[in-house]
């Protein structure tokens, strides 16, 4: 029976107390009794091998911040004082109910949709949510200009499924979502007759963006959301808001063309955006303006605010007002914060180590290419030249974005205050690259974070300090243990570069089709047999989505098979120890509400899935552990997926 017809949900996981064959189930073998006694903290919605690494990471750095509070002599970087700043005004809980009235009060004098549409600019500028909003970034065609991309609004709840009408975990979500908002009107001072309203009025509205919004699955096709539109165009678009002053008035400039991010949304805007729903509207944003903020206004709002977070989440209470406290700080200081972490407990040692790893990686993986029997020469010069090019960032950046010079924190002013100024300027910054040519030295993830990326406009992959460690990476682990556990990681960010969004962009992160006719449809072929492996498996009381799954299922098969081969370089290669150290590292336990939401928004496989299923792709697993036809990881030879 092949696992995927046995593996069991996050429930049937949780209490496998029985002992497994690796034979049968590798995941369960491997972590069956972690999984029987784990407990998720209650501040938390999971479990596993990334968040034991995160629960050491916010231990170390909460210390530290704490000790700089006491005394911020110690803290040698002017920026990080402001995280430490930060942290200390968020501590203070002092109120800001009445600067948080202020500005709810711009929501409020909104006279009509001619009104709303004159100050859609400064709204936006100003981090409202609107039912259309811009940003900047690099042009997916050109890389060397940033331009600007259209965006529609997003709905309250995870993704569309959950408005779906046999989903009763939505229903309840929306119910708790309506009762904090009521709750939060009235402690503002709204009375308990125009509460329901107001909140009854802003479902309305959100209800309306259901048929045109994207979903999760729409989302994971990358390159769909570059839809180019002329300037012209898109200011025809909407016979109600002035669509161009929404542009010109942000980035000083009239630009020739736009990105929209969502062709259907925009058609539509004119439909859900009228005189007939302009009260929808400003009780939409009203109310959005209120739960993004109502956690900084003070802790009794926090407290309220969180009781839809933990319906959301399934996690028991809400982190203390300590921890509330320094994730804000380093948030929103996350550069600074991951640069101070990165030399810490990292150093430049361990950074040369690690780099030295991935350029090895690099090498088998070229090899791996020339070696391809599905490839024609044509295609396989363009994707080892589009190897060569990519750019490494390791550990952490030599220094912060220059933005952060200008994050100064006003201790005297409330936290709420402090956040809106900070937004502004950020916001602000943001808009001004429009003028600016595109920075490829930029990191999409700072050096405290335990994780890595793969960005296919910049062609470059960052691997954050906070991962280059046990259990993925160590000293005290063998070779074939560091390549289960890291390598299969780098090389699954180098496979990035040619999953099925990644292929689409060539060595400068140019979006362009590099590929000869029949190679790309070779590839699509494989890219299905990928998706029809991973959709419909159940998971935690749901069923995976190969649609939404598949690039990052690609980068994992091809991830492991580079890692193995550059393992079986090694004197001491075991393959028991390189899938064993793999399934460790995708040791998971979540709350029933978490699953959920993983399974209807993350591009990732369940991570029990990725253990087995990945495993199940590599003739070196069956070889390992005697795996033969009957036993519960068996599969065919040729249901087995290799494509890089």
């Amino acid at each position: 029976m092949k696992i995927n017809k046995i593996i069991g949900g996050a429930g049937d996981l949780a209490i496998a107390t029985e002992p497994t064959d690796y034979k049968d189930n590798l995941y369960l073998a491997v972590n069956g009794t972690w999984q029987s006694k784990a407990k998720i903290p209650a501040d938390k919605s999971s479990a596993g091998a990334s968040d034991e690494l995160d629960l050491m990471i916010e231990k170390q750095l909460m210390q530290d911040f704490s000790n700089f509070a006491q005394n911020e002599k110690n803290v040698n970087s002017d920026e990080l004082l402001q995280a430490v700043k930060l942290y200390r005004v968020a501590l203070q809980n002092h109120s800001a109910t009445t600067d948080f009235l202020k500005d709810l009060k711009k929501i409020e004098n909104l006279k009509s949709l001619a009104d709303l549409s004159q100050n859609l600019a400064d709204f936006d500028k100003n981090d409202y949510s609107l039912p259309i909003s811009i940003y900047v970034d690099a042009d997916m065609k050109d890389t060397t200009k940033n331009v600007v991309y259209i965006q529609g609004a997003d709905l309250i709840l995870p993704d569309k499924s959950y408005y779906e009408a046999d989903n009763e975990s939505g229903k309840k979500l929306l119910l708790k979502y309506a009762e904090v908002a009521k709750e939060l009107l009235n402690k503002l001072g709204y009375s308990q007759e125009l509460s329901p309203k107001i909140v009854k009025e802003a479902l309305v509205f959100d209800k309306s963006l259901i048929p045109i919004v994207k979903n999760a699955e729409e989302w994971a096709d990358y390159t769909k959301i570059y839809n180019p539109l002329s300037f012209e165009e898109f200011g025809q678009k909407s016979v109600n808001l002035d669509l161009k002053t929404l542009v010109t008035a942000q980035i000083q400039a009239t630009p020739q063309k736009v990105i929209v991010e969502e062709p259907r949304y925009l058609n539509n805007l004119s439909k859900i955006v009228n005189n007939e729903t302009f009260e929808s509207i400003k009780a939409w944003m009203l109310i959005r303006y209120l739960m993004d903020n109502a956690e900084y206004i003070s802790e009794d709002f926090r407290q309220i605010f969180g009781e839809y977070k933990l319906a959301l989440s399934g996690a028991a209470k809400l982190p203390d007002r300590t921890k509330f406290s320094y994730h804000l700080a380093e948030k929103m200081f996350s550069e600074v914060v991951g640069i101070y972490y990165g030399r810490k407990y990292f150093g430049e040692k361990a950074q040369a180590d690690v780099r030295a790893m991935i350029e090895k990686m690099i090498a088998i993986y070229e090899q791996r290419l020339q070696d391809n029997d599905w490839l024609s020469e044509a295609t396989k010069k363009q994707a080892i030249v589009k190897l060569q090019k990519i750019v490494l960032k390791v550990g952490y950046p030599q220094k912060a974005e220059a933005i952060y010079k200008k994050l100064i924190i006003d201790e005297d002013q409330s936290l709420y205050s402090n956040l809106v100024n900070l937004n502004r300027l950020i916001i602000a910054d943001s808009l001004a690259e429009y003028h600016r040519p595109v920075d490829r030295s930029k990191w999409l993830m700072p050096g405290h974070m335990v994780n890595a990326c793969y960005d296919p406009s910049r062609n470059d992959i960052t691997f954050p300090a906070a991962i280059l460690q046990s259990p993925f990476y160590s000293l005290q682990q063998t070779s074939s243990e560091n390549y289960g556990g890291i390598g299969a990681t780098i090389a699954h960010e180098i496979s990035h570069a040619f999953d099925n969004n990644g292929a689409q962009f060539d060595e400068l992160g140019n979006m362009h089709d590099w590929w000869t006719k029949s190679d790309y449809a070779k590839f699509k072929k494989l890219t299905q047999q990928m998706i029809d492996q991973f959709n419909g498996i159940k998971y935690a009381g749901g069923k995976v989505n190969g649609k939404l799954v598949v690039s990052e299922n690609i980068a994992d098969v091809g991830g492991m098979r580079c890692a193995i081969e550059a393992a079986k370089l090694e004197s001491d290669y075991d393959a028991k120890q390189f899938f064993i150290q793999w399934a460790k590292s995708w040791r998971f336990k979540a709350t029933e509400e978490y699953n959920e939401d993983l399974l209807a928004t993350d591009v990732h496989a369940p991570q029990p899935l990725r253990a087995n299923v990945i495993s199940q792709d590599m003739t070196e697993f069956f070889k390992a552990f005697n795996v033969q036809p009957g036993d519960g990881m068996w599969l065919e030879n040729d249901k087995r997926i290799n494509i890089w």
